[in-house]
């Protein structure tokens, strides 16, 4: 099973995980919840498939290009 890395495409601070390791996810399903720039920002999963595993929790600084995720598909 090929796993997918899902990437965030901003830099913020991780405020909410909106799944669960072992959910069935689709593409477009919000993974993670985070604020920018006093914004909220949902980084949706670019994959259907199993969440397999965060690479960041509640409280974490995120970069623009970091792994949040792991997906298998």
């Amino acid at each position: 099973m090929p796993t997918v890395e899902i990437k965030s495409d901003m830099t913020g601070t991780v405020i909410s995980l909106e799944k669960n390791n072992g959910d069935r996810v689709a593409a477009g399903d919000a993974l993670i919840l985070i604020e920018s720039m006093k914004m909220e920002v949902e980084i949706a999963s670019t994959a259907s498939g199993t969440l397999e595993s965060y690479t960041v929790g509640v409280g974490d600084a995120v970069a623009d290009g970091q792994c949040i995720a792991t997906v298998s598909s």
